[in-house]
């Protein structure tokens, strides 16, 4: 089952995200369970980060919970707050056949 995990960044952040930066794609990408991923951006000519989502898919809330704690970012403290939602992909060239 898929879950959509949603996380704001504390304000005057961006430095705190960019020291994590390669620990948080190293530790989505050992993980094997993110479907699609990225950044939340500001409005603007120079958008900046200023959140993560990510969609993830696992065998329950448990486990999207727990990857969403020991994320990297969120052990050093960038995160105001997180939200993690259960998702029923519907449309996309990424979605497995049946779904």
């Amino acid at each position: 089952m898929h879950y959509i995990i949603t996380a704001f960044d504390k304000e005057n952040s961006l430095e705190v995200r960019m020291a994590n930066r390669a620990d948080h794609l190293a530790y989505a990408q050992e993980k094997g369970i993110v479907v699609l991923a990225g950044p939340l951006l500001t409005e603007g000519d120079d958008p900046k980060p200023r959140g993560s989502m990510l969609i993830v898919d696992v065998n329950s809330r448990a486990e999207a919970e727990d990857f969403a704690a020991n994320d990297p970012y969120n052990k050093a403290g960038l995160f105001d707050k997180v939200t993690i939602r259960r998702w029923m992909g519907a449309l996309g060239p990424w979605l497995p056949s049946g779904e």
